[in-house]
């Protein structure tokens, strides 16, 4: 699930915070990558909750409301097709996910504010009055209304996007990629797996895992030689007055196009070039790719690098 453009965000992120703090720990920063892909994987299984915890409190606000003092006939006779969502109560059931949240200690209890404010913005969303009134009353109808409410009133919220990166330092920027992956999660469920359907997998095999401990080890390891690479190309400009983020951005990007053999150079390009256009700033795009080219005609011209 935590796929290699996530990765590398990761190692961008904890490559920053390395120099940034100075402490040369070799060791602690790279423990710190596994940690911050480890909380990616939780956020998944957060926003998964999400969904069965917003269905039981709009039942507990439902039932609250038939005990008021003069209770209204809609108090009494609400509707309860959003309590009875079958594809919120399958999820409720699902081995992989309760498994997870007992081992990790996941949940929103200590969120009430957050859970009443998310739910009442589905509520008051056309999107659910669509839903309540759509006459086809099937589990297919179900999982649609979850699978758009996410991607429009959760994944799409600024108060939502800005309640977790308070939550969590290491939700930044997380959510538009594990958000991407509920909605593959949640198209993919099917009625006949019951309890049983398989959630995705932290990485989607061992190479990734691999991929993401020996980028970051090497990208610290050669550092000062990478960098000193791209000094050569960075022409009326003074390296020191680069920015930080540029710099870090450009040295993984080497890092990766000499460690990965079978990774095309115009992939990891692209891949970084995008990455800079996200953080750094309005020219860091264009900057970058003319570094990272002339550097990697340089190495091919030392018979350093051989692939396209």
């Amino acid at each position: 699930m935590i796929n290699r453009i996530l990765i590398r965000i990761k190692i961008l992120q904890i490559v920053y915070a390395y120099y940034q703090n100075g402490n040369n720990d070799l060791k602690a920063a790279e423990n710190e990558l596994l940690f911050s892909l480890r909380k990616a994987y939780d956020l998944y299984h957060y926003l998964l909750l999400l969904i069965i915890d917003l269905t039981n409190l709009h039942e507990r606000q439902l039932d609250s409301r038939k005990h008021k003092y003069m209770p209204t006939d809609e108090d009494l006779h609400p509707n309860m097709r959003l309590v009875n969502n079958r594809f919120a109560q399958q999820l409720s059931r699902n081995e992989d996910l309760q498994r997870y949240i007992s081992e990790y200690k996941i949940s929103w209890i200590n969120d009430p504010d957050f859970l009443r404010s998310t739910l009442d913005i589905i509520l008051s969303s056309d999107l659910y009055t669509q839903y309540i009134e759509n006459p086809d009353d099937s589990y297919e109808t179900d999982k649609t209304f979850w699978r758009e409410a996410f991607k429009k009133c959760i994944q799409r919220n600024d108060y939502v996007a800005d309640y977790l990166e308070d939550k969590s330092i290491f939700w930044n920027d997380d959510m538009e990629t594990i958000g991407a992956f509920i909605l593959k999660t949640i198209k993919r469920f099917r009625e006949e797996e019951g309890s049983k359907h398989m959630l995705l997998p932290m990485f989607k095999d061992e190479e990734d895992r691999l991929f993401a401990v020996k980028l970051f080890r090497e990208t610290l390891l050669h550092g000062v030689d990478i960098r000193q690479r791209l000094s050569h190309h960075i022409k009326n400009w003074d390296v020191e007055r680069i920015s930080n983020i540029d710099m870090i951005i450009m040295q993984i990007a080497l890092t990766e196009i000499l460690t990965f053999p079978s990774i095309p150079v115009s992939v990891s390009l692209n891949e970084y070039i995008d990455t800079a256009k996200y953080y750094g700033t309005p020219k860091s795009g264009v900057f970058i790719n003319g570094i990272l080219d002339a550097a990697v005609e340089e190495l091919k011209k030392e018979k350093v690098l051989f692939k396209d």
